[in-house]
This record gives structure tokens, C-alpha cells and sequence, in this order.
């Protein structure tokens, strides 16, 4: 699997003040320059991780605006794409429950990110304020096209 685990962490500075990070990262990478904060673990797809071990541009995930749902939303779907891709590179001669399990945990996922997606809709349209009418019957297809 190509998932990594990653953590907020603490450091502490040459004067004995603590600083808390702004970036997850491995806990490779905070061994030697800090402390892991453990309940802030988060699982990302190997490409969200620099060479360095720091996530690359994530927002803040407890927060739910429309950056962190977006980004949520792709990162789900990365490591959806990272299961299908693993699948298909087992041959017909490999395990059947690994090719299965690959498939079973890809479909999880997206539908995690399906959820999002419908949560940030919802949040869109709450923001926005409910549509028109005639603009929420052509969003849904109920609507037929003015020029058909």
C-alpha cells in the first residue's frame, strides 16, 4: 500500500519554548526534530508526502471549509487510484483476495470522497443561498434546455 501516516508535531526551541508545526509530516521526519501529537494523525497517499516527509498543501482538516473538503475529497481519491492501480498490476496467477481487497478498499474510498463531495454541495449551497428555481431544475436535468 502507498498510504503514510502523518502527524502534527512539537518542537522545542533553543530557549525551551515549544512550537507547534504548521505541516504534518512522517513520524521519520519528526524523530530528531520534535515530538508527534498522535491524535492529529491523518492518512495521505504517498504522492501528498515531499521527499522530505512533509505533507504538500494541506489546510487544516479540522476545520471544514471548502479548501480541506476539496483536499480531503483528492486525497481519497489518490489513494483510491493508488488501490486500483496496485490491483491492476497483480497478475491473473496472484492472490484473488488481494486483487478483492484492492478493489473493496478502492470503492471505500471513493465513496468517502462521494460523501464529501455532497457535504461540500451542501455547504456551497448554504453558503450561496438556495438557487432559483429555474437554475436548481437545470442543475438536476429536470429542466429542459431552452434551445432543444
Amino acid at each position: 500500500m502507498t498510504d503514510r501516516y502523518v502527524y502534527y508535531f512539537r518542537r522545542v526551541g533553543p530557549n525551551g519554548a515549544s512550537a507547534f508545526s504548521g505541516r504534518r509530516a512522517t513520524l521519520e521526519t519528526i524523530k530528531g526534530i520534535g515530538e508527534p501529537l498522535m491524535e492529529s494523525q491523518i492518512v495521505v497517499d504517498h504522492t501528498e508526502v515531499d521527499d522530505n516527509g512533509f505533507v504538500i498543501g494541506h489546510t487544516d482538516d479540522e476545520s471544514h471549509s471548502m479548501d480541506a473538503l476539496w483536499t480531503q475529497i483528492q486525497s481519497l481519491e489518490r489513494r483510491a487510484h493508488s488501490r486500483d492501480h496496485e490491483r491492476l498490476q497483480l497478475s491473473e496467477r496472484d492472490d484473488a483476495q488481494s486483487r478483492y481487497s484492492l478493489s473493496l478498499e478502492s470503492r471505500v474510498l471513493r465513496a468517502q470522497a462521494q460523501a464529501f463531495r455532497k457535504q461540500r454541495m451542501d455547504a456551497t449551497t448554504t453558503e450561496l443561498g438556495s438557487p432559483s428555481p429555474q437554475c436548481a431544475g437545470q442543475l438536476s436535468g429536470l429542466t429542459p434546455n431552452a434551445g432543444s
